[in-house]
């Protein structure tokens, strides 16, 4: 089976899972992500976060991304720009939030576009190695290799929930490789 073909099944089989997650207890799990990020993700003061608004049913970040602000980072999420390209914006308390597409919102086009040193990534499914399927538009991979062409070497964190991983994600040669790994049950760094 070609390797596309094996992600988007499971991709489609870890969504509904998600998705399977009673919203009650999806806030509790978010809010366990939260703890655990708040307590092992380190950094300095000044550096710059993305991290993402929630779509559909992923993981709530908005409570973790508040922590960090008030740790001194500098929040962005993603924006949408067209079908292979996103941006990060900072997101400051108060910004107006604009539809972006693909039931996802973020700051407008006067807030600052920002090269994050530290991504929180969606993830749809995941391993253990760091291999992740995002929603198959391969815009985080992008965005990170046009980070890397800056010369720059964001931090990686997947983030989801635990009935999201899989025993293995089929790597193919675009596929950026995560250093770590956030779900309810703790941060884990990847073997590499």
């Amino acid at each position: 089976m070609p390797a596309s073909q094996l992600k988007a099944e499971l991709r489609a089989g870890r969504l509904a899972a998600r998705d399977a997650i009673p919203t009650d207890e999806r806030i509790e799990k978010s809010l366990a992500i939260a703890g655990y990020g708040e307590n092992t993700v380190g950094f300095d003061p000044g550096t710059v976060i993305s991290g993402f608004l929630p779509i559909r049913s992923e993981v709530d970040l908005r409570p973790l991304m508040a922590t960090f602000r008030t740790r001194g980072a500098r929040i962005c999420v993603p924006v949408i720009l067209d079908k292979v390209r996103i941006v990060f914006r900072e997101l400051v308390p108060g910004a107006e939030l604009i539809d972006c597409g693909f039931g996802t919102s973020a700051p407008g086009p006067d807030a600052a576009v920002l090269d994050p040193q530290v991504m929180l990534v969606p993830m749809a499914a995941f391993d253990l190695a760091g291999h992740r399927i995002g929603y198959g538009g391969g815009y985080y991979d992008r965005a990170i290799a046009r980070l890397h062409e800056k010369g720059l070497e964001p931090r990686l964190i997947g983030i989801a929930f635990d009935c999201q991983e899989v025993a293995s994600v089929p790597a193919e040669p675009h596929d950026v490789r995560l250093q770590s790994l956030l779900t309810e049950s703790g941060f884990r760094i990847v073997d590499t």
